[in-house]
């Protein structure tokens, strides 16, 4: 399958993207969108990202623009410099994805391009021209330290004083960064299992292996929590003392309750406790930041956007407990890693005593890799185009008693179980997403499912 957009920029397998190819993106990025004369580079820590980066930057001093190299930084870095400094950015990264694969992620001077701005990307590929290297190539090393500084300036030294946190440090572009904001807010940091190549680590679909190794850390280390992120670090991942993750869907509520938000934009995957939380609106949107950040552009005043996998969008200037917090239209890590646990510390309080006193609403989410695109969305098609087929593949569940066909398919039951179903917007996968009364449920109903589909897809 050749690269291609999905929820969350270009992605294809290393091998297709081909110097040529990703100077053809990058030429049509900066022909159909504004740059503000300069475009800021960043990376992931996958062993094909720095040559991927380095096309990007000769794409762009190739158009007589000056190429900003920041190195391996996490994306909401990059992003909070770029917006900062009212220029573009890309980022070279495959995000979660296998090491197989990379991809471009691509900022305009104001955040996040936009489905429009895609279409306008592929519209103009193809018409961009090789020139001499003649814009200036600067290195950079300010931002990095620039959003540490956000995080300990809003929270202060003491916010997680007296807690001791686990770094699950991976292959994470942040684990660096992690480390230190946790220890500057006050936090003892116990960094674990440093990796030297990349490993694959989905914030949204964690493996039982991976589960069993976080619980140990957590019992082995006597932790208070456990975090770490994906490979570029727009996607947290929140362990309790007890070793129970914390979905991104629940960190998500509690971080806007924390900053005193009212509208909450999320997509329709997200667990349904946010619409009993009291928040004065919840705006439903298909998957993928550029369809949330698109719903917050369109209302005014304390709002906010998560995805399920965690990634929190703050659009509004809201107040931490040591200081003002800038808006970050950007899909962002540390956010929803520092704030639940201050939430909590500031209470005394247990991480997962927060969670217990939030509406009992439990999700899970895992997904089957290998299965064609094409596959995924003819059976999507199927069940949605014919009653009798969902009822069919769906036999033993309670009476269906709703669909919701925003992304995907998303079918309600009469005992308040939820199944969602949807082709990974850019990798051969085949995600399930499912609701219920508890987790077990809602794990059995989620693997349950994805059983059923490996059976009819392979």
């Amino acid at each position: 399958m050749p690269p291609k957009f999905g929820t969350s920029g270009l992605r294809g397998l290393v091998t297709d993207l081909t110097d040529a190819l990703v100077a053809d993106y990058t030429h049509a990025f900066l022909t159909a969108c504004p740059h503000g004369g300069a475009v800021h580079v960043g990376q992931d820590l996958r062993a094909s990202s720095p040559r991927i980066a380095e096309a990007v930057t000769r794409a762009v001093r190739g158009m007589g623009l000056k190429a900003v190299d920041h190195g391996a930084l996490p994306t909401p870095a990059l992003a909070l410099a770029a917006m900062g400094a009212g220029q573009a950015a890309i980022m070279v990264t495959g995000s979660h994805i296998p090491a197989d694969r990379n991809g471009l992620k691509f900022y305009l001077p104001d955040g996040e391009i936009a489905k429009s701005d895609e279409e306008a990307i592929l519209a103009a590929l193809g018409s961009g021209s090789v020139s001499a290297e003649n814009g200036d190539l600067v290195p950079e090393a300010g931002a990095v330290p620039a959003y540490v500084a956000r995080y300990v300036t809003a929270f202060g030294a003491d916010a997680l004083r007296g807690l001791r946190v686990g770094v699950y440090e991976h292959s994470s572009v942040a684990r660096d960064v992690l480390a230190e904001v946790l220890g500057q807010m006050g936090a003892e940091v116990v960094r674990l299992a440093r990796a030297e190549t990349f490993i694959p680590v989905d914030t949204e679909a964690v493996d039982q292996d991976t589960r069993d190794m976080l619980k140990a850390w957590c019992t082995e280390h006597a932790l208070d929590a456990l975090v770490s992120t994906d490979g570029d670090a727009d996607r947290p991942m929140v362990v309790d003392a007890s070793g129970a993750l914390v979905p991104g869907d629940v960190l998500g509520p509690l971080v806007a309750q924390f900053l005193g938000a009212e509208i909450i934009c999320t997509p329709v995957s997200s667990n349904t406790m946010v619409d009993h939380m009291g928040f004065v609106q919840v705006i439903r949107t298909k998957i993928g930041s550029p369809y949330v950040i698109a719903a917050m552009e369109e209302v005014k005043g304390r709002v906010v956007g998560y995805e399920a996998n965690g990634g929190f969008l703050l659009g509004f200037e809201a107040d931490g407990p040591a200081g003002r917090l800038a808006p970050l239209m950007t899909r962002d890590c540390l956010l929803p890693i520092v704030a639940p646990l201050a939430m909590a510390q500031a209470k005394g309080a247990r991480l997962a005593a927060l969670v217990s006193d939030l509406p009992p609403r439990f999700t899970a989410a895992d997904r089957i890799a290998g299965i064609a695109t094409e596959s995924s969305k003819a059976f999507i098609a199927e069940l949605t185009g014919d009653a009798s087929a969902r009822a069919t593949f769906f036999a033993g569940r309670a009476e269906e008693t709703g669909l919701d066909l925003t992304d995907g398919l998303r079918v309600s039951f009469a005992d308040g179980s939820v199944i969602h179903l949807r082709p990974s917007g850019n990798a051969p996968e085949f995600r399930c997403y499912a609701e219920a009364e508890s987790t077990a449920r809602a794990e059995a109903l989620m693997r349950e499912t994805l059983e059923a589909v490996a059976d009819r897809l392979r």
